[in-house]
């Protein structure tokens, strides 16, 4: 497999650490800080209110500081321009009152949900770029000068962006919060604000991509400056044998650390890669999978979304157009609701309601649902989580953790081992070593060889950097001088 920053993927398949760390529930302790000195330096600008409800959820913030290596002051300059832009454009008025139909003819121009999820519960989005043609995009341009939505822009934005930020809010507002609340997952209920993409560039000559490069050029760097970080890993495949003349334009687009994520695959490397990050039922056909889904259908909805979907109204799937959650006032479930306008006239349709995987509440600006830190759902049960990649050469040889409440615990204390009865067997080990197998509230911490797993094989790391695992100091010193102990969470 290749990556186009060093020429191989890292052991793991990310250049460095990726998801969950700097995500929430998953924060160093410098992290924390670094969103807790964001907030306030947001607060003395006036463009942040803690609440509740808070006016900006921390998932959105958290992306925000990623982008910017967790430098509030940096984080703060972009996102006060995002601000001022949505401000300035009424986007959140421009996703609820969009022409269903130019919403759909949207869609075809950019990348598609395909309606599946890879392992780590993030959506799957496929973009197929020889459909482009010079026509495509020019019909596509024309269509934009027609109303589409009822909000006031700064006219200085083109409609084509503009429209294209409709997607953005999808996916942010609807696609996102879906997947969040799904715990068929690992690391849930830890929300889910990253995705996966396949770009497919098979068939596209040197002159279509020259003639394209404004489009998806504007398209890449407002990806970057209003919603960073919601893009994770980035599979490229079919590049023809120019594609490194021309990465060397495309590359200019993003931010380094976007760039970072991107991947090239041979032909030969296709289904292996993929495979290892989704399953083969989540991939399409066209790509060496099982799924039955081409670049201008509909989402093809996985069978976690669908069972996890209290349908209302007489809906069996989502409809077209946009959407968007809201939350019933006791925060225990999601109701999704189709809106924008069709034929002229706004809809508010009740589509389904969706049990949340962690206490919910609605931002200020209201512009989706806010899941709370993941250690409020400490009595919610996880249901067997995905192999992750980095992973799934251990699993069939190390021990699996039961079934476990979600809790991530806020420290851990020793407790005296438990008998032979009561099901956990630790193994004595010499002082430079971790326990054998330990229970951390049933989310095992096992050495194998010379890695140790935590979290039912959910996280791993060599023995000598524990460090990854989250371990504080005294937790790590803990397990070494109590090598015949269970470990418990303290209270948060």
């Amino acid at each position: 497999m290749g990556s186009v920053h060093n020429g191989r993927m890292t052991a793991n398949g990310l250049p460095g650490v990726g998801y969950p760390h700097g995500h929430l529930g998953h924060l160093e302790e410098h992290e924390e800080k670094a969103l807790a000195d964001f907030k306030t330096l947001l607060e003395s600008k006036g463009e942040y209110t803690p609440g509740p409800p808070a006016n900006h959820d921390d998932p959105k913030l958290l992306r925000f500081l990623r982008a910017r290596r967790w430098v509030p002051e940096d984080a703060y300059k972009q996102f006060s321009e995002n601000e001022a832009f949505r401000k300035a454009n009424q986007l959140d008025v421009l996703y609820k009152t969009m022409d269903v139909d130019a919403y759909e003819k949207t869609k075809k121009l950019y990348p598609r949900f395909t309606g599946r999820r890879d392992r780590r519960g993030m959506p799957v989005y496929v973009y197929r770029i020889s459909h482009l043609d010079s026509k495509a995009v020019a019909a596509y341009e024309k269509d934009t000068q027609s109303t589409y939505s009822q909000a006031e822009t700064d006219g200085k934005t083109p409609a084509k962006l503009l429209r294209l930020i409709a997607l953005y809010e999808d996916l942010t507002g609807f696609v996102q919060p879906l997947c969040t609340q799904l715990t068929d997952r690992e690391h849930a209920p830890t929300p889910i604000t990253l995705s996966t993409n396949v770009v497919d560039i098979s068939n596209v000559s040197l002159k279509m991509f020259w003639n394209l490069r404004a489009h998806m050029q504007a398209a890449s760097e407002l990806a970057t400056t209003h919603y960073p970080e919601t893009l994770d890993r980035i599979f490229i495949i079919g590049a023809p044998y120019f594609f490194s003349t021309v990465w060397g334009w495309i590359k200019k687009w993003f931010d380094p650390v976007t760039v970072s994520k991107i991947f090239i695959l041979t032909a030969p490397e296709v289904v292996p890669v993929l495979s290892q990050f989704m399953e083969m039922k989540d991939i399409p056909k066209v790509y060496g999978g099982e799924l039955e889904w081409e670049f201008f259908d509909d989402p093809t909805w996985d069978e976690g979304i669908m069972k996890a979907c209290k349908w209302e109204n007489g809906h069996n799937t989502f409809p077209s157009g946009p959407k968007r959650w809201e939350a019933i006032e006791d925060g225990t479930r999601l109701q999704c609701y189709a809106v924008g306008y069709k034929d002229g006239q706004p809809r508010r349709d009740l589509v389904c309601s969706i049990a949340v995987a962690a206490p919910v509440t609605l931002t200020a600006e209201s512009t989706g649902p806010v899941t709370a830190h993941p250690e409020a759902a400490a009595t919610q049960e996880v249901p067997s989580a995905a192999t992750p990649v980095e992973a799934a050469k251990k699993t069939s040889d190390t021990p699996a953790a039961e079934s476990t409440p979600a809790a991530i615990p806020a420290g851990l204390v020793a407790t005296p081992a438990p008998t032979a009865a009561e099901s956990t067997t630790t193994t004595a080990l010499s002082e430079d070593k971790l326990p054998g197998a330990i229970e951390v509230a049933g989310m095992a911490i096992t050495m194998k060889g010379e890695e140790v797993y935590k979290g039912d094989h959910i996280t791993t790391a060599p023995i000598d950097e524990v460090e990854a695992l989250k371990l504080t100091d005294e937790e790590v010193q803990t397990l070494k001088d109590k090598k015949d102990a269970t470990c418990v969470p303290t209270a948060a």
